[in-house]
């Protein structure tokens, strides 16, 4: 029998006054969320203290990691690929965007 690892959920807490919720191995700034990232605060000691905690939460969530855009250079790329009715398609790309250019079709062909 195999064991199975469920996948780790650990994301930082907004509560200071309470140590941060982790799973097994993680450390309290840990969090597996890419777009998570952490900022120190003042925790507050006094309330965890009185709840009976040892330690207390000092990391939330600041703002969100945003992608950037990337901007166009203008460097593109046409291939052929092949429609349903594996006719050609001529496709334009554009390189650094990875976005698809808009092309006028010209005319129809019937």
């Amino acid at each position: 029998m195999t064991k199975k690892t469920q996948p780790k959920t650990t994301r930082l807490s907004e509560d200071v006054t309470k140590p941060q919720p982790t799973d097994p191995g993680d450390a309290p700034a840990d969090t597996f969320d890419e777009k998570e990232r952490a900022t120190s605060v003042r925790p507050d000691k006094a309330a965890a203290a009185g709840d009976g905690h040892q330690t207390v939460n000092a990391v939330v969530p600041g703002d969100p990691i945003t992608d950037p855009e990337p901007e166009s250079q203008g460097r593109t790329e046409t291939y052929t690929v092949y429609d349903n009715d594996n006719k050609p398609v001529e496709v334009t790309r554009d390189i650094d965007t990875g976005k698809p250019v808009e092309t006028d079709p010209g005319d129809p062909e019937d």
